[in-house]
């Protein structure tokens, strides 16, 4: 007999202003309102200066912790505003 997992519903949070936003669409909305250039000059790094693209950055991000909390702490900055 095979064990089966339950799976639980996700918890909410109401309170995360990221749920719900993909990392490609925080990115996209970011280099609308910032363009490539912008970017790279708020967070240094490759992807952003040398032959941007939403998918290289979107590799980058996805295996460089740091670099993606400086892009999700940006675009809350840019949110608020």
């Amino acid at each position: 007999m095979k064990d089966s997992k339950l799976s639980l519903p996700k918890p909410e949070q109401p309170r995360n202003p990221l749920h719900g936003v993909t990392l490609e669409a925080l990115l996209n909305e970011l280099v609308a309102h910032y363009g490539w250039i912008g970017l790279a000059k708020r967070i240094e790094v490759r992807c952003f200066t040398h032959e941007p693209s939403v998918s290289s950055s979107l590799k980058f991000l996805r295996r460089t912790p740091w670099a993606r909390e400086q892009v999700e702490l940006l675009y809350l900055l840019m949110r608020q505003k």
